[in-house]
């Protein structure tokens, strides 16, 4: 994953709604959850709650799926385990404790 990559993710999720969104779908699990139903969970009008999916869908986060006249939207696992990985990689490399560059002070 590249930053460009993760920053859109993270831009994508820093808003309260499609967070919630975001957070609903994952609880969901791999079944997902229709449109309907996060609409009535989390009470986000309609128009408003198209657009959030729409620029979810566009940032790969979810994918929605039409079965009859039901669309029903999935998280996209692999992203959300490939964005996490990302932002623990690097995790507690390159600084040593008590180094100054810590902000320790004497």
């Amino acid at each position: 994953m590249t930053n460009e990559e993760a920053a859109l993710c993270l831009a994508e999720l820093g808003n309260t709604h499609r967070l919630s969104i975001f957070r609903y779908l994952v609880k969901a699990g791999h079944d997902g959850a229709s449109v309907g139903e996060v609409q009535r969970q989390l009470d986000i009008p309609g128009s408003t709650l198209s657009h959030h999916l729409s620029r979810m869908a566009n940032a790969g986060l979810i994918r929605q799926v039409k079965r009859s006249r039901v669309i029903t939207c999935l998280p996209n696992f692999e992203l959300l385990e490939e964005l996490t990985g990302f932002l623990r990689e690097e995790c507690c490399m390159g600084h040593e404790v008590g180094s100054e560059t810590t902000g320790a002070q004497s």
